[in-house]
């Protein structure tokens, strides 16, 4: 990147980092349930919820996970509207029939139940309550919602999206194979009810990516340029929360310890990146769900390895502190090597868990145009420790298809 491309990318981000603190920063309020999601119906009835739209998605509804909240809800007389119809990476048509319900109700709160993708279709939809008159694509980028009028209610049963504790929400676009966030503070859900033994049903390559997801999340915060105190503090508590007890979920998906560790993980690292953001993995992410439908945590857990082996030579420090806190280098290493073990214990830990580390769906032809998208998603937003131009972008993207050979990974010397 020239000189001046990369000078505009650094003002932008010192703006918004400066002025970050005037924002109307929460972090959302967590709620652990111990005896089931009937005690969520006691909460709402307290903060005088009477109507609340109930999001989620079809898998949700064969299980029958919301059924004891819907039951204990009408004992205490609240009218449970229900919306099941929420599709993984909720498109702008799905928000939009979500909201059509709300409005069409009277509604009075959303709870979204799920993953990432129902979490971020109630955010979605309180977007488009907030701003009636503006679109989704409208609302595309930072600080274009700027109001809020419903409280949200996020209930995880994964482990990684952070989407309950950010102020972004990602919506697709089938027609344009885009995926593009909104951010914006207001959309920070009011509350996060955790609840473990709903993520104890998770099958073991949906607790690996998603697990790896809240893993790219604390370390693309930490290592950017943006972060503040307590971000770090959060990044560093998912870390070592993660390396600890994402082996063991997904080895042994009945340990109630291991799959709260992994809730609190998932919510920590959300905290970090939502003030310190993300970086190129993310981008890059974006685009293999927006062509391929690949899973985002999937996504991430390829495209990470990559993205830090180019970060390296301005990471150096940031990833040889997360080493030591991880556990995985000695105290007595030197920093570039503590750098080095990070990264391959990373890829280690994908290993582990069988994740490949190549996205073979990748058309060649199709690069240029996913470059394109990636860097005007991450430039000049994402304050990386190392900016990327489309051309180091379409590089990436061939070297992550299997197609050229690594030219950034260093061994351990």
């Amino acid at each position: 990147m020239n000189f001046i491309s990369a000078l505009a990318c650094r003002i932008y981000q010192k703006i918004l980092y400066c002025g970050s603190p005037l924002l109307a920063w929460r972090t959302p309020q967590p709620i652990r349930i111990e005896n089931g999601l009937e005690e969520l119906a006691q909460v709402l009835a307290q903060h005088g919820v009477r109507r609340p739209l109930l999001a989620h998605g079809k898998t949700v509804g064969k299980l029958g996970l919301a059924q004891p909240l819907i039951a204990a809800c009408e004992r205490l007389g609240i009218e449970v509207v229900e919306y099941g119809d929420v599709t993984p990476d909720p498109s702008v048509e799905t928000v939009e029939q979500a909201r059509q319900l709300f409005c069409a109700r009277n509604c009075d709160a959303i709870v979204a139940l799920g993953g990432g993708s129902p979490i971020d279709c109630a955010k979605a939809v309180a977007a488009r309550l907030a701003r009636p008159r503006k679109s989704l694509a409208r609302m595309r980028g930072v600080l274009k919602v700027r109001r809020r009028n419903v409280p949200i209610y996020a209930i995880p049963t994964t482990s990684g999206s952070g989407s309950e504790a950010t102020l972004a929400t990602v919506v697709s676009n089938p027609i344009s194979n885009e995926k593009y966030p909104i951010s914006d503070p207001v959309l920070i859900p009011d509350y996060v009810v955790w609840d473990a033994s709903l993520t104890q049903t998770l099958p073991p390559d949906v607790t690996a990516q998603t697990g790896i997801d809240a893993l790219t999340h604390a370390i693309e915060a930490y290592i950017g340029r943006s972060n503040t105190r307590h971000t770090r503090n959060m990044a560093v508590r998912a870390v070592k929360l993660i390396f600890r007890y994402l082996p063991i979920a997904y080895e042994h998906p009945d340990d109630l310890q291991a799959r709260a560790a992994m809730q609190e993980a998932s919510y920590c690292a959300g905290v970090a990146f939502t003030r310190a953001y993300v970086g190129y993995a993310h981008a890059v992410a974006h685009t293999l769900g927006g062509y391929y439908h690949m899973p985002h945590g999937l996504a991430n857990a390829i495209a990470l390895p990559y993205v830090l082996d180019w970060s390296l030579s301005k990471a150096y420090r940031s990833l040889a502190e997360l080493a030591k806190y991880a556990g995985v280098c000695e105290v007595t290493d030197k920093r570039k090597v503590a750098a080095r073990k990070m990264i391959q214990a990373v890829r280690a830990l994908c290993r582990r868990m069988q994740l490949p580390e190549h996205a073979s769906c990748i058309d060649p032809s199709e690069i240029p145009e996913m470059a394109r998208r990636a860097a005007r998603e991450a430039n000049p937003l994402y304050p990386v420790p190392r900016l990327m131009t489309r051309k180091d972008l379409a590089r990436l993207y061939r070297v992550i298809a299997g197609s050229e050979p690594n030219p950034w990974q260093q061994t351990i010397e």
